[in-house]
């Protein structure tokens, strides 16, 4: 029991962080220069700009700082992954931490836990049974399959739903789906991803295995920057469709998608199954179309906002910056200097590091 409820406290944890959820103002130059963030907004004499950190506000004089605070005046969309502890409220954290603490706690019983109604085991016994077999390569395909329209599809009827039942109640309602059904994925691929037929094996190929753990590590620093809006992927702020323009979305405007390919290129080469290339063609294909389904979203969303960024950014990664759309700041390093990104190499770390912990635990399922 002990064994359960750790391995699927820490998996849900896990994955309540990664579920995509979705600034500055422009410089008006007849009024007065307003900075504005997502929490706040300081007025700002017209002869003097006011730098914001986390720690302290002091005026710069100096003529490059006013400059670069410009840029970020200048802004279109929203800063990714910005972080201030000064905006912070410990009330809405301890509401993060009761509200998501529930959730994982409710789900795990219902979906998981041998004391519940073994929701999971439906889902599983369902889906094999419409399928017509217990395959694992197919079992994976339409579980993912399932999850893709479920995860998509609530996404797509998002406008549409907060301005009925709000946008905190369709977040709740997104997570409850979403949440379980990638769990069953998880779990059973973890458990069968070395199952069915092997088309080949390359482990002992030098300098592989250390290769793959760098391609993995890098797709999950492409992480969509709404992940890092924590309060909001728990609705204890109002979740917001946001339109980023900094970070990594001056590499890509789709880092998630290209992440995800880049973590199926490296599992599936180094697994050499049937089941591990079955999961991946899913995941590949469903986020190629969440390309074009985010875009369409945002441009439904912001119109000639996200216009703008789409002429200066791609799907390609560094495209637009070789070809001179997308010119990066003389700082753009300090853009991933931010707490968000020293938790998502943390994290990571520790689910490399939890793998052998992620099987024993995907396998109490025994499914």
């Amino acid at each position: 029991m002990k064994l359960h409820c750790i391995y699927f406290f820490f998996l849900n944890a896990a994955l309540f962080l990664t579920i995509s959820i979705q600034g500055f103002a422009s410089i008006r130059p007849a009024a007065p220069l307003t900075l504005v963030s997502s929490n706040r907004r300081i007025p700002c004499p017209d002869n003097e700009l006011l730098l914001v950190s986390p720690l302290f506000m002091s005026s710069i004089p100096q003529e490059k700082e006013q400059q670069k605070l410009q840029q970020k005046l200048q802004l279109t969309g929203d800063d990714s992954a910005s972080f201030s502890l000064q905006d912070e409220n410990i009330i809405d954290w301890v509401k993060f931490t009761l509200a998501t603490g529930f959730v994982l706690v409710s789900l795990s019983y219902l979906w998981f836990l041998p004391e519940g109604p073994h929701w999971g085991n439906t889902f599983l016994e369902t889906t094999q049974s419409a399928i017509g077999t217990k395959d694992p390569a197919a079992t994976i395909f339409s579980l993912l399959t399932v999850f893709a329209i479920s995860h998509s599809g609530l996404a797509g009827l998002r406008p549409y739903a907060e301005d009925i039942v709000g946008a905190r109640v369709w977040r709740v309602i997104f997570a409850c789906a979403s949440l379980p059904l990638s769990l069953s994925c998880i779990s059973y691929f973890i458990n069968h991803a070395h199952d069915g037929h092997h088309l080949w094996n390359l482990h002992g190929v030098p300098g592989l295995h250390s290769a793959l753990i760098l391609i993995n590590f890098i797709s999950f620093l492409l992480l969509y920057p709404s992940t890092f809006n924590l309060l909001e992927v728990a609705a204890v702020d109002i979740p917001q469709l946001h339109l980023w323009e900094t970070g990594v979305i001056r590499i890509t405007r789709h880092p998630q998608a290209i992440g995800q390919i880049l973590w199926c290129g490296a599992h599936g080469a180094y697994l050499g199954t049937d089941t591990a290339l079955s999961a991946c063609f899913v995941l590949v294909v469903h986020h190629l179309y969440s390309i074009w389904h985010g875009d369409r979203r945002l441009r439904d969303k912001h119109g000639e906002d996200f216009d703008k960024i789409c002429a200066q950014t791609s799907v390609v990664p560094f495209a637009a910056i070789l070809d001179g759309r997308q010119e990066l700041p003389e700082d753009y390093w300090k853009e991933f200097m931010r707490l968000p990104y020293l938790l998502v190499i943390g994290g990571t770390t520790a689910a490399y590091l939890a793998h052998p912990y992620m099987m024993a635990g995907a396998a109490l399922l025994k499914w």
